[in-house]
């Protein structure tokens, strides 16, 4: 993998300032250690840095086709290019090296914005056409690889791989989107295509931005979505054969990602989607697969046992390491990986295993993408159970009821898990979409309307975080609920959260993530199957677990999903609390102005003394400083964080 910049005049032909750019570049060394090299021409500059990957003599970028009138800067991997470069080499293209980026260049040419049809993999890139005078920037189908952009009010645009690299242009403001805030304590990130800051975007997965000098700004298009297109319904005895071809499929995208000129490797977690990618590439293999994990020193977040089961199982030389369950020393370095603020925990285990990854391979596959793809979520389960419910009561008489049970219903953190009903009849007391929104909610809505400042509600006016769920639902394909919430899922909370955690942690250790689960070719057969295929019962990934059961030992695929946790709630008791209480008296939360900070400390004693547990508020909280603190500040030291800034139209 790789890190891309860019400078454009979309009105004229400026001169590009080659120290920007230069420091635009640098600032993504992690990216790419190996090498970097800029280009620019009137009105318009490149900047790439390399992880060599394939062909790592040549293929050096800016890349250019024969007459250099086409140049591209690219990040990720085209797993077809060399079926790609042999079609045109038939129709006439020169090739110059055994790379995947050189396709691009010759894609365009020959087939223009259309030529991401074509491409198999995961990218971001941009190509420069000189003779059209034309800038096309695309990103991949499900969002493996990032992509920022800006365009400033003299008419320049800045794109790079990480926020980081457009904030070093002084000329871009940094104003805080307060609808970003609000998605922010929702969901727990900022859902595409926002980001942090009001006049920086994100292009959507499955988008391209195609930019003509001198033309009005064109809006990003899209050229892909995930189909949800039905198969066949399955005849008695169809399964078996179903569950066999879906075995076969995913073997074919796992082994087009066995190309590599360095060495290659997978996680290992101990999950059925991490194991059944490691039992494929074992199969394929003839030498023994490097598998990774993380493990922790409490018996409740470890999953090690499972991991060594499957490595001992496939021969794989694997590579284990705990970690005490108070190593909670990354929380101001992610800040600085994620450039915004980011609140999945486990951001802080995904970097420590990527660190362990890179101390043996440069590219490791990984299992992400097989919860939103098989249902395999707890959530999905209980959206199913409570759109039963729905479908037998009329919204006049259950919303009302379930409302009134939702609000009455004492909140019992402490109690065991059957006794903890408020949170199920708070979602019955809303719609499909509202239910929905309140399971997958890190702060719920009482609890964020507490927490924000009456500024920031005003603000607001009115925009609610459950509208990027409702937005997406709307044009879900799927025909069942449980469809339509992993159509969601994969718009949403796959871009948003697992692929940016494992890109921003992965490259911090220049290391290339690999995902065969979410082969667009693969998905878009899987995502046809039947929802009971999925969800079956109580069993999420049913025909997935099924399919797997002659490949993986019976009690790892059907033990409870564990997840990659982190003992949030125990930390802000124990070690963190005297940290947590300097966060909230610290004063970038307070000169923000978009904070009750009456609530906030409340929120903190609570949780200290074991009243409640609003350990994933807290932890949102932490990171939002941290952000603050080690990130805006830093990137903007003459901006003070007051009300004025944050909130001003």
């Amino acid at each position: 993998m790789c890190g891309i910049v860019g400078l454009f005049d979309s009105q004229g032909q400026r001169a590009v300032d080659p120290a920007l750019l230069t420091r635009m570049n640098d600032s993504q060394t992690h990216r790419g250690p190996d090498e970097s090299d800029l280009f620019i021409a009137a009105g318009i500059g490149l900047g790439h840095r390399r992880l060599s990957i394939i062909d790592l003599k040549s293929g050096q970028q800016p890349l250019f086709n024969e007459d250099r009138s086409v140049v591209v800067v690219y990040n990720g991997e085209i797993f077809n290019f060399q079926a790609l470069a042999q079609d045109l080499q038939a129709r006439g293209h020169v090739f110059r090296s055994q790379c995947d980026t050189e396709v691009i260049v010759h894609a365009w040419e020959e087939w223009g914005p259309d030529c991401v049809h074509r491409f198999r993999g995961q990218f971001a890139f941009a190509v420069w056409d000189s003779n059209r005078q034309e800038l096309f920037l695309a990103r991949d189908r499900l969002g493996i690889k990032p992509l920022y952009y800006a365009l400033l009010a003299d008419g320049r645009l800045l794109f790079g791989s990480e926020l980081k690299s457009l904030m070093i242009c002084e000329d871009l403001p940094r104003r805080i989107d307060v609808e970003a805030v609000e998605d922010y304590f929702a969901y727990g990130y900022i859902p595409d295509p926002k980001t942090i800051y009001r006049d920086v975007r994100k292009l959507a997965p499955g988008h391209w931005l195609h930019l003509r000098r001198g033309a009005p700004l064109a809006a990003p298009r899209q050229y892909w979505d995930v189909p949800f297109e039905p198969l066949e319904p399955p005849r008695p005895g169809d399964e078996a054969a179903l569950g066999e071809e879906l075995i076969e499929r995913l073997r074919e995208a796992v082994d087009i990602r066995l190309i590599a000129d360095v060495p290659l490797g997978a996680f290992l977690s101990g999950g059925v989607d991490s194991s059944a990618v490691v039992a494929l590439m074992a199969q394929q293999s003839g030498e023994p697969v490097d598998t990774c994990s993380i493990g922790f020193d409490q018996d409740a977040f470890d999953e090690t046992a499972y991991a060594a089961q499957v490595a001992a199982l496939y021969g794989t030389r694997h590579n284990m390491r705990k970690v005490r369950s108070d190593a909670f020393d990354l929380v101001d370095k992610l800040a600085g990986i994620y450039d915004e603020p980011f609140a999945d925990s486990s951001a802080m285990p995904t970097y420590r295993v990527c660190g362990l990854a890179r101390e043996r391979v440069t590219v490791a596959l990984s299992g992400d993408g097989g919860d939103e793809l098989f249902a395999g979520y707890r959530r999905h389960r209980w959206h199913h159970y409570e759109e039963r419910v729905r479908s037998r009561l009329p919204g006049a008489l259950s919303r009302p009821l379930f409302g009134l049970l939702g609000r009455l219903y004492p909140k019992l953190d402490w109690a065991p898990k059957v006794l903890r009903a408020k949170s199920t009849f708070e979602a019955l007391g809303r719609d499909s979409v509202g239910g929905y929104f309140h399971s997958v909610s890190v702060v719920v809505d009482g609890v964020r309307q507490a927490l924000f400042s009456g500024d920031l509600s005003a603000a607001l006016e009115g925009y609610h975080a459950e509208q990027v769920l409702r937005d997406c639902m709307a044009k879900a394909p799927g025909e069942s609920a449980v469809a339509r919430v992993q159509y969601a899922d994969m718009k949403t909370y796959l871009p948003g959260d697992i692929l940016t955690k494992v890109d921003r942690a992965s490259m911090a250790h220049s290391l290339e993530v690999r995902v065969p689960i979410l082969d667009h070719v693969f998905l878009g057969w899987a995502s046809g199957l039947p929802s009971d295929l999925n969800l079956r019962g109580r069993e999420g990934k049913y025909l997935f677990k099924k399919a797997l059961e002659p490949h993986l030992p019976r009690d790892l695929l059907y033990r409870d999903k564990m997840g990659f946790a982190v003992p949030l709630g125990r930390w802000f008791r124990t070690d963190l609390k005297e940290r947590l209480q300097a966060c909230v008296a610290d004063s970038a939360l307070r000169e923000t102005g978009l904070f009750d900070m009456r609530t906030m400390e409340t929120m903190v004693d609570h949780h200290i003394k074991g009243l409640r547990d609003h350990s994933a508020a807290l932890w949102s909280i932490v990171m939002f400083e941290s952000f603050l603190r080690n990130v805006h500040e830093q990137q903007a030291p003459g901006l003070a964080l007051q009300q004025a800034g944050a909130l001003s139209s």
